[in-house]
């Protein structure tokens, strides 16, 4: 029997923040002193691992390389992490065998759309992340993804004067859709909200969420 170490599902379109989002929280969770691995899923490339483990392991040392794995999945984003996956699966078994010391997985989606979930074979948090330049219309127009999600991130609101996105709107929508569940806005070029999102994982995963349970090895 080897122990489940808490794991993060982070998915949203193609160029929305998944990876920076990642780059961002994880040097506050090691400043707090929880240790973290990081799965990068793409459908041909590897190329967001490449530049995670080069940002965060060998630039900043805050992880070891081995530690930030890429999967080339090959197929539809929601395959690998939804109806099958026993991909990520396969490398997290090892990863809780090999690094019991691990605080908690990161699987990073590859880039999809509002109609994605993680199986909770794979993720025990989701977090979905949508960025302003799609309009302001995004939280209205729903999807699983933005339903769902343990947390909704609305990123690079820095951008909203430009595209014409009116954040008012954006929030007025995503209290209706989302009901009771949180939603952050974010810039992660600057960091304005990253601690908030960090605040959420910590309570809501590490603290109040299910407890660490055992799977067969």
């Amino acid at each position: 029997m080897t122990e489940r170490i808490p794991r993060i599902g982070i998915g949203g379109p193609v160029g929305s923040g998944k990876s920076m989002l990642i780059e961002r929280i994880v040097p506050i969770l090691a400043q707090k002193g929880y240790s973290v691995s990081i799965i990068s899923n793409d459908v041909i490339s590897k190329e967001d691992a490449d530049r995670m483990r080069s940002n965060l392991a060998t630039k900043r040392g805050l992880l070891p390389e081995n530690l930030v794995i890429g999967l080339a999945t090959g197929g539809c984003p929601h395959t690998a992490i939804r109806e099958d996956p026993s991909m990520n699966i396969s490398v997290i078994e090892e990863m809780e065998s090999q690094h019991p010391e691990l605080d908690m997985i990161i699987i990073e989606s590859g880039g999809d759309n509002i109609t994605t979930t993680f199986s909770p074979l794979l993720a025990d948090y989701f977090i979905y992340i949508v960025d302003v330049a799609g309009g302001d219309k995004y939280p209205r127009k729903g999807g699983l993804g933005i339903e769902t999600c343990d947390l909704l991130i609305i990123n690079k609101i820095d951008l909203a004067p430009q595209v014409g996105a009116d954040m008012e709107i954006m929030k007025r929508d995503a209290e209706k859709i989302r009901k009771e569940k949180p939603f952050e806005f974010i810039n992660c070029k600057t960091d304005q909200g990253v601690n908030e999102v960090v605040n959420h994982i910590i309570r809501d995963l590490l603290f109040d969420a299910k407890p660490k349970g055992t799977i067969e090895a």
